[in-house]
């Protein structure tokens, strides 16, 4: 009959309480389960005060939050395991090495040093699991902080973007698939002019920096530039917006969301045709903005191309070739004669037109899906957003790599800045809107309930850092903008 060697017994128990080991630890996972159950049960039998979808919510969040304790206890039980082995192993080598046992004080001293590497990477598993707890159950900002001022509903269809006036009056300007422009009165809500010159959708608006003067971009193959004149009515008494109930997180079916009438935007003017129209393009033309001095415009398009245009004559000055793919977005700088071109090829390029004989071009690749913006700050910075669910912030000197990387949970639509207070203004595919300074870190999450927030996608987001009421607007394809009055001095103190 074989004798069985030391080795192969040794291995035949580890073996064993391994075995034993995940045994127990199934068993111990089963009855947890069962407890946890249980005591789900009660808890949901006993009365209370709370909302059943509070309630719910609750449950679901300490079932996670028991859930991740779990792992962290697994993975503590297979660390504690590996030392075992370890310093099995190191009395082995021992005997190997030396030829005869290890003194108890050179084992000690070799078991002692491995176990307080493996003791090290259990406290940073343990740090990296928990921060992962704290970061998801983080409360959001107060209300106090982030209040809903106004809603503008006059759209029959999804907005795509909103932009607010340079000049005054300042007013609100809407952009939505129902092929209307409107613009509104931030104090009131309501609407003082429609613009109905284009037969697609509208995809963009922006603002003349110093005349009364609009510039929309449309699905028509067009961007019109047309003048506007407002007269503000009285502000009325508005009810309390703050006031909702305490239910967060709802989800909202189709008939939640506003009638598309409700303020009687076929009631206001209506302006019906441009001052000019541009058209060179052969695909939708996506966005359009002003470069600085409103003497020329530019926009980009479905066709591969953005487009420089002399805004006296509608000639076309420069044609931007190079992207791969179709354009989503485009802006220029506030005070130089800089342009950057975002693409669904997840690249970004910069456009140089500040010397008159050279038209220089930069490309930058820091995305790995459709870059859906990007936007100059006041400096030497861009932000880029993008549908890989990060936004990076990038340094003109220096633009082999990011300054600053934000990771979210969803993709980021058109972003915007606060150019005062360097605060990034996030609008998200699943309803959310965030704020970010520039060096990443989260300031807050706008509310969103039953009551407030958006109820489909947000497309994009506009500061207006000087008016006292609202200095934040989102638009998105729930066919409303809303005003937010960010109390930003109280929001960089909690930072």
């Amino acid at each position: 009959m074989p004798i069985e060697s030391g080795s192969c017994s040794s291995a035949r128990q580890a073996k064993q309480k391994r075995k034993s080991h995940s045994l127990s630890i199934r068993r111990t996972n089963s009855s947890e389960q069962e407890r946890a159950g249980l005591q789900r049960d009660m808890l949901e039998g006993q009365d209370s005060k709370l909302p059943s979808a509070v309630r719910n919510t609750l449950l679901e969040l300490f079932g996670q939050i028991e859930r991740e304790f779990e792992n962290l206890y697994i993975e503590n039980l297979e660390l504690r395991r590996e030392i075992d082995t370890l310093n099995e192993r190191l009395a082995g080598e021992g005997q190997a090495i030396d030829g005869a046992e290890l003194s108890k004080g050179q084992l000690k001293t070799k078991a002692s040093h491995s176990t307080s590497q493996l003791s090290q990477k259990l406290k940073t598993t343990y740090k990296a699991s928990t921060s992962k707890i704290v970061s998801s159950f983080k409360t959001t900002t107060s209300r106090a902080i982030c209040q809903l001022v106004k809603e503008y509903v006059g759209h029959r269809d999804g907005i795509w973007d909103v932009s607010v006036a340079k000049t005054q009056p300042v007013v609100l300007g809407t952009a939505s698939a129902d092929h209307t422009a409107l613009l509104w009165s931030i104090e009131t809500g309501k609407c003082l002019v429609k613009y109905v010159g284009h037969v697609g959708s509208v995809n963009s608006i922006k603002f003349h920096p110093t005349e009364q003067v609009a510039l929309t971009a449309s699905g028509d193959q067009t961007a019109h530039i047309w003048r506007y004149i407002v007269q503000l009515p009285t502000p009325q008494p508005t009810a309390d917006c703050n006031q909702v109930s305490g239910e967060d997180e709802v989800e909202f079916s189709d008939k939640d969301e506003p009638d598309g009438d409700g303020d009687g935007s076929s009631d206001c003017p209506t302006v019906r045709a441009p001052l000019t129209s541009l058209k060179s393009h052969q695909g939708v033309v996506i966005a359009a903005d002003w470069l600085v001095g409103g003497k020329q415009a530019v926009t980009a398009s479905w066709d591969r191309t953005a487009n420089l245009y002399d805004v006296e004559t509608s000639e076309l000055v420069h044609s931007l070739t190079g992207h791969d793919q179709e354009l989503t977005h485009c802006c220029t700088h506030p005070t130089q004669r800089l342009v950057v071109t975002s693409s669904r090829d997840t690249t970004f390029r910069l456009w140089d037109f500040r010397d008159p004989s050279i038209h220089s071009v930069n490309v930058f690749q820091g995305h790995t899906d459709t870059v859906t913006s990007a936007v100059f700050t006041v400096g030497d910075n861009v932000v880029s957003g993008s549908d890989d669910r990060t936004v990076k912030v990038w340094d003109l000197k220096n633009m082999r790599s990011p300054i600053a990387t934000i990771r979210t949970d969803s993709a980021v639509n058109r972003i915007n800045v606060c150019v005062g207070q360097r605060i990034i203004a996030l609008p998200h595919d699943n309803r959310q809107v965030r704020l970010f300074d520039m060096s990443g870190v989260r300031l807050a999450r706008l509310p969103r309930s039953n009551r407030q927030g958006h109820r489909r996608m947000v497309c994009c987001s506009a500061w207006c850092e000087d008016h006292p009421i609202c200095n934040l607007f989102t638009c998105g394809f729930d066919r409303q903008a809303i005003g937010w009055n960010i109390n930003i001095p109280a929001l960089l103190q909690e930072k």
